[in-house]
């Protein structure tokens, strides 16, 4: 059986139950949450992380759409509170977009400002991240929300060649990364190689979710579909 992670997220465990894997997400692997602008990418991204956290899973969470108050502040919309594993150091931040807005907060052992602008400098602080979380657990989950900016400021292929080497470190360092992209932000030519990057993809279209898992070593490949809705608790998947 493919070992994986609970989700956190009412009904998607349940959805995505087979003969090959118990429900959640598939534990050492990748996953791309894409879709249409607004349709809960972020929050899957959000509820999944504070899911993690509550369980004492370290959290690399990279954040270039939105500073870090922002995103403690959408998190809070849900009462899903991190302050607290922000303080003890279960989870370690990288803010990529705070320094454009001109915030200014410095940096502490687990909170990093870099730039998306500088994809160099946000991947040496992945890097450190990752070896902060690992040596904490040899198992993590990895956020980066989203790769929306990371294209607005740099080349389609330099964003390619970052998120591949951003990939390979998580899945050497034996984490679950999720990763948000918004569909139409580059052509259709990248956005194809973009998701072929990936184990598995989840797709949100403000009324379906549709999961396809890609099982290399039993070369097979699973795909689960059913509604969802975004309540004041999260999204909330409705099953087979």
């Amino acid at each position: 059986m493919i070992q994986t992670i609970e989700s956190g997220i009412p009904g998607f465990d349940q959805l995505t139950v087979s003969e090959l894997a118990e429900g959640g997400i598939p534990e050492k692997s990748t996953t791309l949450i894409y879709g249409p602008p607004k349709t809960g990418k972020s929050i899957f991204c959000n509820q999944f992380a504070y899911q993690g956290l509550l369980k004492l899973e370290p959290c690399l969470y990279v954040t270039t759409d939105q500073g870090l108050k922002q995103v403690q502040s959408n998190m809070m919309g849900f009462n899903w509170l991190i302050q607290s594993y922000i303080q003890n150091q279960t989870i370690y931040i990288i803010d990529g977009i705070s320094q454009l807005s001109g915030a200014k907060f410095d940096d502490t052992n687990n909170i990093k400002l870099s730039s998306v602008g500088n994809p160099a400098d946000m991947m040496v602080k992945v890097g450190i991240g990752t070896r902060s979380v690992y040596k904490k657990s040899n198992h993590f989950i990895s956020i980066l929300d989203s790769l929306n900016t990371l294209f607005a400021f740099n080349q389609e292929q330099m964003v390619i060649r970052i998120l591949k080497a951003y990939l390979r470190r998580i899945r050497e360092a034996g984490g679950t990364g999720l990763i948000a992209y918004t569909e139409g932000v580059t052509d259709s030519d990248t956005e194809n190689e973009l998701k072929s990057l990936f184990d598995n993809t989840i797709r949100l279209d403000g009324e379906y979710i549709r999961v396809e898992s890609n099982f290399e070593d039993i070369e097979e490949v699973k795909s689960y579909e059913s509604t969802y809705i975004i309540t004041d608790k999260g999204i909330v998947v409705n099953g087979k």
